[in-house]
């Protein structure tokens, strides 16, 4: 499998960091064009757009970054991490960078960020031209979280800190293994690159922190749910499938919810990051949004 960068440090190498509140944020920009922010999910970091980066760039300025206290920013242990907080990041980052007006294409946890930003949208500095979610936890009565999360952040932080200090390598990858799709799953190598990020700056033991985000989502639910439905800016779902935590029956749920809204679905045996298992199909999927927008624009 490859990529624009040989691995996580060369990603780590190209890019750059700004301040946020006294934490050190990774980030990077590559390309010319309207801008197109790719965010990221959990537990991982920004390598995640690895294998899309350089042909979204061919027609974008791509920006990136990791959010706080995952790959390689700063992780502040006893802090409460908070959606609302994301996207104040976000916003310091979009100004950093002089830009007026983005797309943006989330991922996992990071589409739950994008509604916060929607139901925010008055407060933010920047117009948001186009919304992409794919396989993220939109809707959390039909969510399907793995054990390990409700192991990790649906316990008192006593445990959770203790599960996340002791995780293996072989606990963790056998979570991750089930979410891929059975003929699209993570070679030797990119496994090795995934297990380091998460334990880049001991990231591994506050990943209980984080993970708490997809449990806190039922307190959102009902005001992101109305922000998207009354948002002026066009919006998908790209749907990998066999993701048991959030393929086909989010997907479904979505278009129940938004009718005029577009859902894509990816090959039937994608799962959960379709930007890994079937880049070149996340990419034409994503202007095949882009086209239908000036086609049938909302």
């Amino acid at each position: 499998m490859s990529g624009k960068f040989s691995n996580a440090n060369s990603l780590k190498e190209f890019g750059s960091y700004f301040d946020y509140k006294g934490n050190s944020i990774f980030y990077g920009s590559i390309g010319k064009g309207e801008t197109l922010l790719l965010l990221h999910g959990y537990p991982f970091n920004s390598f995640d757009w690895n294998w899309v980066i350089e042909e979204f760039s061919n027609s974008y300025q791509v920006v990136f970054l990791d959010l706080l206290g995952m790959g390689f920013s700063d992780k502040p242990e006893n802090h409460k991490y908070s959606f609302e907080e994301y996207v104040d990041l976000i916003q310091i980052l979009i100004l950093k960078l002089n830009i007026k007006k983005v797309r943006i294409l989330a991922h996992d946890l990071a589409v739950s960020v994008v509604q916060e930003m929607l139901a925010t949208s008055h407060n933010l500095n920047f117009e948001i031209s186009s919304i992409a979610f794919m396989n993220g936890g939109l809707f959390t009565d039909v969510y399907k979280p793995r054990l390990i999360q409700r192991l990790l952040s649906q316990s008192p932080n006593f445990l959770g800190s203790f599960i996340s200090r002791n995780m293996t390598r072989k606990s963790v990858e056998s979570s991750l293994l089930k979410v891929f799709g059975p003929h699209t799953r993570p070679n030797l190598e990119v496994l090795n690159e995934y297990w380091n990020i998460l334990n880049y700056n001991n990231g591994k033991n506050i990943a209980y922190l984080i993970g708490r985000l997809v449990f806190d989502k039922v307190n959102y639910q009902t005001r992101w749910i109305k922000a998207l439905k009354e948002t002026k800016v066009p919006f998908c779902y790209i749907c990998g499938p066999f993701d048991p935590n959030s393929g086909t029956h989010m997907a479904v749920r979505f278009n129940k919810e938004y009718p005029f809204a577009n859902v894509y679905y990816l090959s039937a045996f994608i799962g959960h990051w379709p930007q890994i298992e079937s880049p070149k199909e996340v990419v034409a999927t994503y202007h095949q949004f882009q086209n239908d927008i000036k086609l049938y624009p909302k």
